[in-house]
């Protein structure tokens, strides 16, 4: 079968987990368990995709090598996009937001994790489309024409967002399911031990009771201001 790009597109300040955590499943459609056996899905292809080829940090610091640039990418089938605190700036980047936009329109696949919706959106892939992403920020999605859905992953059409950080592997798991089968999807899950169980049922603020949920929001209030006035510069 012909290449199936897969496109994970990455800017200084990523949160690491929102690109990592699809980027483990999803890469694993073309890694063969062994080297004698055939791959999960033929043709697949991943890629990481930066503004140039230096190193990449995330918001905490560990940093990525990405594979090809915004000139030398192909064609992709999925693009990808994470989210983080370099969103905000990865907004006022016209050749970022370019790149997104011309991949998503073209891909079978346009997604995003967390607040990587709002780099989605400011391309345009998000007008008149329902949309999820981490649920401090779900309140901004009308600023790119944009509907919260209250879904941990939400579909329309060829639009895939989902919510905040570890949202992104069961996105990704969704995908291998379409792609190659749920039996491959399993066969994934198996191979990753993806078995959460957390020590607290505190992962969506529905759960977290009031002390967690303000916690969060009066650590997260800069970030939030920011990212309203990033969107509203866009106008």
């Amino acid at each position: 079968m012909a290449d199936f790009n897969l496109g994970f597109v990455i800017f200084p300040g990523i949160t690491q987990l929102d690109f990592t955590g699809p980027f483990e499943v999803l890469s694993r459609l073309a890694t063969p368990p062994s080297l004698s056996a055939p791959s999960r899905f033929p043709g697949a292809r991943t890629h990481v995709i930066a503004r140039s080829l230096q190193p990449v940090p995330s918001d905490r610091g560990l940093s990525f090598l990405p594979t090809e640039t915004f000139e030398t990418c192909p064609a992709l089938d999925l693009i990808c996009v994470p989210g983080g605190a370099g969103v905000v700036e990865a907004l006022g980047d016209a050749e970022t937001v370019d790149f997104i936009g011309h991949q998503g329109r073209q891909a079978q696949y346009a997604t995003s994790v967390c607040t990587g919706a709002f780099l989605l959106g400011a391309s345009g892939l998000l007008r008149g489309r329902r949309a999820a992403t981490h649920w401090a920020y779900t309140d901004l999605l009308p600023l790119v024409g944009a509907t919260h859905e209250k879904a941990r992953i939400v579909r329309d059409g060829n639009i895939i967002t989902s919510g905040g950080v570890t949202a992104g592997i069961d996105f990704a798991f969704s995908i291998v399911a379409e792609l190659a089968g749920a039996d491959v999807a399993r066969a994934i899950q198996l191979g990753i031990e993806y078995d959460p169980s957390p020590p607290f049922n505190a992962g969506h603020p529905d759960k977290a009771g009031e002390a967690a949920k303000a916690l969060m929001l009066q650590r997260n209030d800069a970030a939030h201001s920011g990212m309203r006035a990033a969107l509203e510069r866009l106008g």
